[in-house]
């Protein structure tokens, strides 16, 4: 019998002692654009098929979920499940479908064979142009610094953009092969989000997840670059535990978290100091909040509807901080800073903040990296940040600054 199976509302964390070899590689290597595959440190799925989208409406989208859920159940689906991306603007229609087929295997990380290497991709002669440019940025975050010290608000997530055109078509497989080997213990994602378009990326944060009673939720604010050198990475995530510019950023977004998972938990466990977690580019200050959940009506998506937008990707007023990103970014972020991930009709399941991520349509991708910005930040250093970040998607593609 194969590891995988067709549709599961739950897969038990691999045992390491046994783990099961190539039942999570198998899913990523049977991508292929049009599918939806979501790979995060619980499980592996892989959905293809005619699906049953998720209307946009005036409901609630935790309501439209249950409701397409339900019909998915009442004509005869077995344990069907949602699964797709949500956009960062609340109102925009989000790209949450129910498949038909879900295949479901352990995390990649568990699967030996994700450290067996891909090849490298194709020579593409890439014209890359960034938008804004990084001046326009820096600029940018000087203007929100000085209203900061005015007391306008307390911090903005100010995001730029690079837009990548190949002169042939995109090979969205091997990309996602890429992001997800460079990082697998983190939350990979291919998913389409309309016609000809898909959303790929690679993201460190979990928004929350559900499971029964127990509620996860691990907010990331405050992140440095990492480096090649050993003696200095090390030195680097050292300052970043010790940042006070960093450590204030990181306790908004921690304190933002507790007061929206509150109400909802009879109890909430959260940890008086940050943590470091790393990617394969960054360094960033990590919180795991705990809880247990007051009620089984609420869903995982209800949670990550409550949540969202966090000051991680936006700020703080966050009506306020809208406001300076629509003022300031010379472009629509769509469904980057937005929510990715799956649930099912018993209300569990995971969301994961988009960031590290990609648009792609036809042979142009648009590349998407933010900053938290303070008072204390400074234009030059918020800049190198982004960059930083964007090296994640581009060395998936062999492209360079």
């Amino acid at each position: 019998m194969s590891t995988a199976s067709q549709v599961a509302t739950h897969v038990p964390a691999a045992d390491p002692a046994h783990p099961a070899v190539g039942a999570a590689t198998s899913l990523l290597d049977a991508y292929a654009p049009g599918d939806r595959f979501l790979a995060t440190p619980g499980r592996t799925l892989l959905a293809r098929g005619a699906a049953r989208p998720v209307p946009h409406d005036e409901r609630p989208l935790d309501d439209r979920v249950k409701a397409t859920l339900a019909e998915a159940e009442a004509a005869g689906q077995a344990a069907p499940v949602v699964i797709g991306a949500i956009p960062f603007d609340h109102g925009a229609p989000a790209a949450l479908d129910v498949p038909a087929a879900l295949r479901v295997a352990p995390p990649l990380a568990s699967d030996p064979l994700i450290a067996l290497p891909v090849g490298a991709p194709g020579a593409a002669d890439w014209a890359i142009r960034p938008v804004p440019g990084p001046e326009v940025y820096g600029a940018g975050v000087a203007s929100a610094v000085e209203r900061m010290w005015r007391g306008e608000f307390s911090k903005v997530v100010l995001a730029r953009t690079l837009e990548l055109t190949s002169p042939d078509p995109l090979d969205l497989p091997t990309m996602l092969q890429r992001l997800a080997r460079r990082d697998p213990l983190g939350y990979t994602f291919a998913l389409p989000t309309g016609a000809g378009r898909t959303l790929i990326g690679a993201s460190p944060e979990l928004l929350v997840s559900r499971q029964g009673q127990q509620v996860v939720a691990n907010p990331l604010a405050g992140s440095t670059p990492r480096s090649t050198d050993l003696a200095e990475d090390v030195r680097r995530a050292a300052a970043l535990l010790e940042s006070a510019k960093d450590l204030h950023e990181h306790a908004v977004v921690v304190d933002a978290v507790h007061q929206a998972l509150a109400p909802h938990c009879t109890e909430l466990t959260v940890p008086a100091r940050p943590t470091l977690i790393r990617t394969a580019t960054m360094w960033h200050l990590s919180t795991t909040v705990t809880g247990t959940l007051a009620s089984p009506d609420t869903s995982a998506l209800a949670l990550a509807c409550a949540l969202h937008p966090t000051p991680a990707v936006c700020g703080t007023p966050t009506t306020t901080a809208r406001q300076v990103i629509a003022e300031t970014e010379p472009f629509d972020r769509g469904f980057f800073t937005g929510v990715v991930g799956w649930g099912n009709a018993h209300g569990d399941g995971e969301w994961v903040v988009t960031i590290r991520c990609a648009e792609a349509e036809q042979r142009t991708l648009r590349l998407y990296a933010g900053a938290g910005i303070v008072a204390a930040s400074g234009p030059e250093a918020e800049t190198a940040e982004t960059a930083a970040k964007f090296r994640t998607f581009l060395s998936a593609l062999g492209a360079e600054l």
